[in-house]
């Protein structure tokens, strides 16, 4: 079976690096797990310490508009970290591709926070 996976980038404004991942780790991704999303990793690039990733899976295109209208548009979000997050990002882009369960289990698995 395969799954949508969505692959979203932040490049960050300087030196909040260490902020916004704690910020993710503690508030944003347990929020997002607390709703059933399907968080497969998150973290800094490799390449460097301005880049963030954020990797989910949806069974379908239309149950990730679903999902995340439900959760971006919901007072828990938007009176919750969403301030704290947003405003240490530059810039973000999302990409989508379908990926295998096998080949999203591998990518948990190696990128664990």
């Amino acid at each position: 079976m395969t799954r949508l996976v969505e692959i979203r980038t932040y490049r960050l404004k300087p030196g909040v690096a260490e902020a916004f991942h704690h910020a993710v780790h503690t508030l944003a991704v347990p929020m997002l797990k607390s709703r059933n999303m399907d968080v497969v990793a998150y973290g800094h690039s490799d390449h460097e310490e301005a880049t963030y990733y954020l990797v989910r899976s949806y069974a379908s295109r239309a149950a990730l508009e679903a999902e995340q209208d439900a959760f971006y548009g919901s007072s828990e979000w938007k009176n919750g970290p969403r301030a704290e997050l947003v405003d240490r990002i530059e810039t973000y882009m999302n990409t989508l591709v379908w990926l295998s369960e096998e080949g999203i289990a591998s990518m948990r698995e190696l990128n664990q926070p």
